[in-house]
């Protein structure tokens, strides 16, 4: 009789230890757990994606992506990232979600090693597992951020992908330029590619964002509408590259995905072309709120360090206790947070909260943890 009926390199993963979190709360629980903005898609945005859908845009696009979508993205790498790619350097996919197993599938396989940040983005170690690969798991500074001297220090000759993630996720950390430079030389020297997620660009609060495909042609810019223009069921993301890269990713979007949604993708295109302002507002708010549960959490005993970006917090645990423990004990008292270990071994000792949530759901949750920590 044959072994198991599953392929292996599924059977190895597990399911998200954020999504585990839910399952124990009960339904008036305060989410914390859920990296969502909790804002409504702007007004134009949603009239974009109406007025497609009654001129009737609802068959099969390109395989890349509408032409003018991608035009636009074009010049959005070239004002706010500093770097050009043509639009045909550009594939639009099914939320950043699919540019990066697109990105994953087409560097890695067997054999080959990729560089990832140890607490990391839950997605990255589990995509490089399904295509055989293995994670080389980077040690975090004292500030979060991944150093230039821990990925020469963990770089082989198996190496093929580093992942960055800035802001981070679970974070908040930014990297800076001269560490963004340094790992595109890095890339450059040793013949590996950068896979650059930069979702949470435009909420930083101290520092600044820095594509590192402005320092060199071995990058992978991955990003999305999602968390920007508070858009992420819509499902639109989309990954820029040298062609080299996209004439193998276009390959394997083709037969995973065909093409991403007709009529979120007119919606994504007014949202790129269109004004920020419904961000710089959701920014602004995010900084707030940031600030006053930073307090709260310090002012309760859990150690939590300010982040610059993203909207995540990443306090520690009470002595004594694990990560676990005190997630579980949030959870059965209404507080979803997520354990430090669900982002790597290293995530012990913290939790991860989410302050995509109004500031009476964060005041709310920070007087439970009071009460039960």
């Amino acid at each position: 009789m044959a072994g198991s009926k599953f392929a292996q390199r599924v059977l190895d993963i597990d399911i998200s230890g954020i999504r585990k979190m839910f399952e124990g709360a009960g339904p008036n629980s305060i989410n914390l757990g859920i990296g969502q903005p909790d804002y409504d898609t702007p007004q134009h945005i949603k009239q974009a994606a109406i007025d497609a859908i009654n001129e009737g845009f609802t068959g099969y696009t390109a395989g890349p992506g509408i032409p003018e979508l991608r035009e636009a993205l074009s010049s959005k790498f070239k004002t706010e990232n500093n770097f050009e790619v043509s639009t045909d350097e550009i594939i639009v996919t099914s939320g950043a979600s699919e540019a990066l197993e697109i990105a994953i599938a087409s560097l890695v396989g067997p054999g080959d090693e990729a560089l990832i940040a140890d607490p990391g983005f839950v997605s990255y170690n589990s995509l490089v597992h399904i295509m055989g690969g293995s994670v080389t798991p980077l040690p975090l500074a004292d500030d979060l951020t991944i150093s230039p001297e821990s990925v020469l220090e963990n770089i082989s000759s198996k190496t093929k992908v580093m992942i960055i993630n800035s802001p981070a996720n679970p974070t908040g950390a930014v990297q800076s330029k001269a560490d963004m430079k340094a790992f595109a030389e890095i890339a450059d020297d040793h013949g590996i590619t950068i896979i650059s997620d930069e979702v949470y660009e435009h909420f930083i609060y101290e520092g600044e964002h820095v594509s590192p495909a402005q320092f060199s042609d071995n990058v992978i810019t991955v990003n999305a509408v999602s968390k920007t223009f508070s858009m992420t069921g819509w499902r639109i993301g989309y990954v820029a590259a040298r062609k080299e890269y996209t004439e193998q990713m276009i390959k394997v979007h083709q037969y995973v995905q065909a093409c991403a949604n007709s009529i979120a993708q007119k919606a994504a295109l007014a949202a790129i072309a269109g004004p920020m302002d419904s961000v710089f507002a959701m920014r602004d708010e995010f900084k707030a709120r940031r600030d006053m549960l930073v307090e709260g959490l310090n002012s309760i005993g859990l150690n939590c360090a300010s982040p610059k970006g993203a909207f995540y917090a990443f306090p520690e645990v009470p002595e004594g206790m694990t990560s676990g423990e005190v997630a579980s004990k949030l959870v059965t008292n209404g507080v979803i947070v997520v354990p430090g270990t669900a982002f790597g071994e290293r995530g012990e000792g913290h939790i991860r909260l989410s302050y995509a949530s109004s500031m009476e759901n964060l005041t709310g949750a920070l007087d439970i943890m009071k009460k039960v920590l």
